[in-house]
């Protein structure tokens, strides 16, 4: 079977060595997105120390930015939001962010819904609070 790689000239660029999507037949596998913006290490919502620990930060912020940066890759592969069938959640903090993230979540994914599950983890590879695996079709 054919597999094709994807990645995004407005998505921020992967952390480490792997595609932003690949392709497998007519679905489309998202690498895990954070909320950070392309070319700078700014993460809209996370104030940072000048150790780089996080200082405060801003679910709804984040979310919004993931949201974002999802459109781009898919966009990009040549999907889009309303054909996204699986999306996976992950959040550093259920116990504070799990309210805000889902109304916002809830906002986005008014017309389409598909499956999804949300998981609470104690870290990310950067300092965000959110991160969207994403399955979709093509």
């Amino acid at each position: 079977m054919q597999q094709e790689k994807y990645n995004s000239e407005q998505a921020p660029e992967p952390v480490g060595l792997y595609p932003h999507a690949r392709k497998v037949g007519n679905l489309l596998f998202l690498s895990g997105v954070g909320p950070r913006e392309r070319g700078t290490k700014k993460i809209p919502g996370v104030e940072l120390n000048e150790a780089g620990e996080i200082v405060s930060y801003d679910i709804e912020a984040q979310c919004h930015s993931v949201f974002k940066n999802i459109r781009l890759i898919l966009e990009a592969s040549g999907s889009s939001w309303d054909k996204i069938v699986d999306v996976t959640v992950f959040l550093t903090n259920m116990a504070d962010d799990f309210k805000t993230y889902n109304r916002i979540y809830a906002e986005y994914f008014k017309d389409n819904q598909p499956c999804r599950t949300t998981v609470e983890i104690n870290c990310l590879p950067t300092p965000i609070g959110i991160e969207l695996k994403v399955i979709a079709t093509v």
